[in-house]
């Protein structure tokens, strides 16, 4: 049982650590190291005033953690009853699954047709977004490209890709509530950051505009993304070994 106490213990302070490491709390969570140690400073030099406030924070330090980290114990959380991504798509349809993405994401691009294409990961987004009609179809880039055209009625939401398949289209995502956030997006960006600032979903943005592509990952928007650096980013996502492009670099 002490073996078994000590590796839950390692397995919790792991996740906490990974979970850290992905949202950027690095830096807060240094701040309260910090903070700690000139808890102690204050107690060795006698500070009063500046003990007894530094006593104060710790006091209401579990309080203060869940304020500051409540998107990421919520992912945590979520996680815990989530399945993980693809589950039961062998590597050979995941790369097909991928070149099928980035060949439409690049087309509608060309085509000046925006698109919101959202890839579940290990957090089901049930509870993050609202469906649209239901697809269940296999991934296809002429299927991807028809979803979007301006006279099908779906074209306006986001398409979402779970398990390998296109599970539902027409799907609506909750907009970003980051006030710093660039002005200029557009809805489909901030939709697509906000989905991203809740889960660890992974989301490509299409714009009409600009013909040009867009990752989303994590809260971090990547804008004018070429289509070798798509392919690339969703290897990696997908944890496959590129293949080459026999139109770009290897």
């Amino acid at each position: 049982m002490d073996v078994f106490d000590i590796l839950l213990v390692w397995v919790v302070v792991y996740r906490v650590l990974l979970l850290a490491k992905r949202s950027g709390a690095v830096q807060i969570l240094s701040g309260i190291g910090i903070l700690s140690i000139a808890y102690f400073v204050s107690i060795w030099l006698e500070l009063i005033t500046f003990h007894w406030i530094l006593e104060t924070f710790f006091t209401n330090l579990f309080l203060i953690v869940v304020i500051l980290f409540q998107t990421e114990i919520r992912q945590a959380l979520a996680q815990l009853g989530s399945n993980p991504l693809l589950t039961g798509v062998t590597p050979l349809k995941e790369a097909h699954l991928i070149e099928e993405i980035a060949k439409a994401a690049s087309t509608l691009a060309q085509k000046g047709l925006g698109a919101l294409i959202v890839i579940e990961n290990e957090i089901s987004l049930d509870y993050f977004i609202e469906l649209g009609p239901r697809v269940d179809a296999e991934v296809q880039g002429d299927l991807l490209l028809s979803l979007f055209q301006p006279s099908s009625p779906l074209h306006d939401g986001a398409v979402l890709i779970r398990s390998g398949r296109i599970e539902h289209a027409g799907c609506f995502l909750p907009l970003s509530k980051n006030p710093i956030i660039d002005r200029n997006l557009g809805t489909r960006h901030r939709a697509a950051l906000g989905l991203t600032e809740e889960s660890d979903a992974f989301v490509l943005v299409v714009s009409e505009e600009n013909r040009s592509v867009s990752l989303v990952s994590g809260g971090q928007l990547v804008m004018d993304v070429d289509h070798f650096r798509v392919r690339k980013e969703l290897y990696k996502l997908f944890n496959l070994k590129m293949k080459a492009d026999p139109g770009g670099p290897a």
